[in-house]
């Protein structure tokens, strides 16, 4: 069992260096990523999920460079396991690899239409969160500069966290689904070259996935646990 993976979860709250083992989750959202947090706060790991990006900015801090606002954030560096965002934007994960050489990532997948689905549901159809970096991770930065340009959307609105936004995603299935294959497999790619024993990928469909999760992080699954969090209906 790997450091800081315990049955009891610790009230101690530690800090981690760059040599400490870390995990990252690299799934896109709606690929199961609240339920992988529950998994690892389960076995005994310090979390940081959305809260800690809400809190900190951090999907601002990677938006605009600043890498080490994030990397060096108290919230950050006390924790040792990570999902949602910022760690599914683009590259972000090369940087991650690189940063700390004994951390391990998941990458949990799932069929692109069911994805996509579940994205359509989560927003009623519109783009999620602030609508510059949502363009940013699924590559639709020109549509969106344009339209600031032609002074169609007030970045202002546009840009708050929770607020009604212009721009849809319901009617560009095809290349929100094929952004999300290619994040998939830009990943797989990135770790088969450089360092495979590092990334564990499973099926979010597959019914063994958090006994397959448990073997590769060096935790005893026991059977019939279950880890299942933000169900779409």
């Amino acid at each position: 069992m790997r450091e800081g993976a315990h049955k009891a979860v610790s009230t101690v709250q530690r800090t981690f260096d760059d040599d400490a083992e870390r995990v990252f989750c690299l799934s896109m959202q709606r690929t199961g990523t609240t339920s992988v947090g529950k998994f690892f706060r389960d076995f005994g790991y310090a979390w940081a999920g959305w809260p800690a990006d809400e809190k900190n900015d951090w999907s601002a801090a990677w938006y605009r460079g600043d890498f080490e606002a994030i990397l060096s954030s108290a919230d950050f560096r006390a924790a040792n396991a990570f999902e949602d965002s910022p760690w599914f934007v683009p590259d972000f994960y090369k940087v991650l690899f690189h940063r700390f050489p004994r951390a391990r990532f998941v990458l949990f997948t799932r069929a692109p239409d069911a994805w996509f689905g579940s994205m359509l549901r989560h927003s009623g159809g519109s783009v999620i969160g602030r609508t510059r970096i949502h363009c940013k991770v699924y590559r639709r930065e020109l549509e969106y500069l344009e339209l600031v340009q032609a002074g169609v959307i007030d970045e202002a609105i546009e840009n708050e966290l929770y607020s009604p936004k212009t721009m849809k995603i319901a009617d560009r299935g095809e290349h929100y689904k094929a952004i999300y294959r290619l994040h998939n497999l830009e990943v797989q790619d990135f770790f088969r070259v450089h360092r495979p024993e590092a990334l564990h990928v499973g099926a979010l469909e597959d019914p063994g996935k958090w006994r397959k999760l448990g073997a590769f992080l060096g935790i005893d699954v026991p059977d019939g646990y279950e880890s299942h969090e933000n169900r779409s209906s």
